[in-house]
Parts: structure tokens; sequence; C-alpha cells
């Protein structure tokens, strides 16, 4: 069994994520559907993500894709917001209900803990049958029948215990306000598929994350007891060990790059696909860095992280975690402007 190194690892994972170069062919959609998702947490995130995958992206592309309802924004993985093509939505949500049944009833238990899940989720399906509702309004409509309970967490405990998703204008460029609840199916127009499993999600996430372990895909997925499904697969996959000892997993048939091929500085948005895909992330940050990356985003200097970015009050603030070479900072500089330009930011300051 071949052992890749981490720098291996680290230029395998850019290459697949298009972060060695920006597509001049892809599209959004195309990005979306790679990744299989990506996180939307706050709006920016999918717009500085695709910004950095795609070599003539605009904010507009994406938003076009939400008004046309060809993207949904949704609880998903672990369970936080991301969006995912529609058609990859539809079979993906009934495959991660696992993780979102378990996610709910932690959630219920601690916030609404008087209250029947099913009773909660059928009666924010019949408050929300026909419309949309904000979080607050049907969070305030919520509290009609349970007045003792707290508006916002009893439309939160819904967003997970129903397939809800946030529609247009929500997730589109510099958005701001109340989150709009309507019932995924309606808001789509058709049902979810049901005929997709575990083990079309291990090989979508091994096209645009591989190698990886098993370990790799639950942290990324927030799906727990995965082994057995990637087992019925093995016959199907190529094997590896990372330097760690670590068994990985990937597609056939699938070229990993030279180690020592040059990769650009990237900004990536907070919570990126690259940064947060994978339960060893040694192969693109250092352990001791990782925490960091819970409040700040990173960027990244010959494929790792080296430092963090934050954009708050109009101003773009890029702290590297240690001293940038001359050569560094000059490359780190143009790459910086480019976010500043990108974002409408008036201030960069580098550190």
């Amino acid at each position: 069994m071949a052992v890749l190194t981490d720098r291996q690892l680290n230029r395998a994972t850019l290459e697949r994520q298009l972060l060695l170069e920006r597509s001049p062919d892809a599209c959004p959609l195309d990005v979306l559907k790679l990744l299989v998702g990506m996180q939307g947490q706050d709006p920016e995130l999918p717009h500085i993500g695709l910004w950095n995958r795609l070599s003539s992206f605009v904010p507009a592309d994406l938003d076009a894709l939400l008004a046309k309802r060809l993207v949904a924004r949704a609880t998903l993985y672990r369970c936080t917001q991301h969006l995912l093509a529609t058609e990859d939505y539809v079979w993906v949500r009934p495959v991660l209900q696992p993780l979102l049944g378990r996610m709910c009833t932690t959630l219920f238990n601690q916030w609404v803990p008087a209250i029947e899940r099913d009773a909660l989720a059928a009666e924010a399906a019949r408050l929300l049958d026909g419309r949309i509702l904000s979080r607050p309004e049907l969070g305030r409509a919520l509290q009609q029948r349970w007045p003792e309970q707290d508006g916002v967490w009893l439309a939160r405990a819904a967003q997970v215990a129903l397939p809800i998703v946030h529609p247009h204008p929500d997730g589109t460029w510099g958005k701001r306000g109340a989150t709009p609840f309507a019932l995924a199916e309606q808001w789509l127009g058709g049902p979810f598929a049901t005929d997709r499993s575990a083990r079309d999600l291990v090989l979508r996430y091994l096209a645009g994350f591989g190698p990886a372990s098993v370990r790799d895909l639950q942290a990324w997925s927030g799906l727990t007891r995965m082994k057995p499904v990637v087992e019925e697969l093995r016959p199907e996959l190529v094997t590896y060990r990372n330097e760690h000892g670590a068994e990985l997993f990937d597609l056939p048939g699938r070229e990993l790059p030279d180690p020592d091929v040059p990769a650009p500085v990237r900004f990536l948005p907070g919570f990126d696909n690259v940064t947060f895909g994978y339960a060893d992330r040694r192969r693109i940050i250092d352990d001791e860095h990782r925490p960091a990356l819970v409040e700040f985003a990173a960027f990244t200097v010959d494929g790792r992280v080296r430092g963090v970015w934050k954009i708050r009050a109009g101003v773009l603030t890029v702290r590297p975690f240690g001293a940038l070479t001359k050569a560094e900072r000059a490359d780190v500089e143009p790459e910086a402007e480019a976010l500043r330009a990108f974002a409408g930011v008036g201030e960069l300051i580098l550190r």
C-alpha cells in the first residue's frame, strides 16, 4: 500500500478543490456539485469560496442560481448551513437524516424539552404550508401554541426537525436580515429522491476530497458509523496510507499531482471545505493553528495555512501566524488586494 506524505495529500486536495489554478471553464454550479455543497453560514462565504476557484466569478453568478432555485440553502452537514445544487440537495438531505435526527433530539432536549418533536414539526409544517415566514415570524406563531417557550428556539428546533430551505434573496451577496423559512419540497417544486444512499455520498466525497479516511468523511458530513459503508465499497476503491499510518481511500483512475507543483496564495472563506473537510487536517494546517479558524478565515502560502484574515468595519485585516519572507509577502499582498477589491472593502492592513 503506497504511503502518501502530507505534502502529497496537500497538492492532491488543492487540485481536487480547484485551488491550484482558478478554473476558466467551470461554472458555480459545477463547483457546488464537485464539493457536494459549500459552507453558507454567512452569505459571503460561498461567494468568496467560488471566487477562489473560478477565474471570472462575480457574486451575481451565484445569486442568479439562488433566484432560479437551482441552488438550495439549508441546514445540512454538521448541522450547519450549506449551499447545494438543488439536484443534490433532494437526495443528500434524506441521506443526512440520521445526523439531523440525532442533532434534533439533542437540540430538543436542550431547547424545548417539554415539547414532542413530532408535534412541533407538524405545527411548523402547518404554519409554513404555502407560505414563507421569517425565523422570528415562525417563532412567534409557534409561541401561540407553546407560550411558555422562547420563540427563537422553537423556530430553530423546527429548522432541524423539518426539511426547511431559506429562499431567495436569502444567501445572496451582502444580504442581511431575518432568515426566511419555507418547506423544501414546496419551494423547490418536487419531492425528495429516495433512490440514493450513503454509498453515493461516499463516492461524491472522495471525488472532491480524496484521498481521505473514514474519519475524514465522518468529520465532513457529521454522519457516524460510516466504516461499513466504505468497507462495502472497498473493492471499487484505491487505498493508501498517510505518513501517520491512517488508511485512505480514493476513486480509481485519479492521478495525484506532483507534490512540488506550485500552489498560489489563496484567501479562503471561513469554514471552507478545504480546511474543514477532514478530521486530520495536517495536510493543510498545523494542529496548533486549528483553533484560530473557528473565529477567522485562513489564507494559504505554498498550499498551507499560514495566517488568518477578517473583514470588519470596511477593513480587511491579514495576520500571519509568523513572519513572512520578503518573497512570501510579495505573493500575499496582491492576492489580499484582489480580495479587498472583490469584497468592496476600503482598506487593507497586512500585519
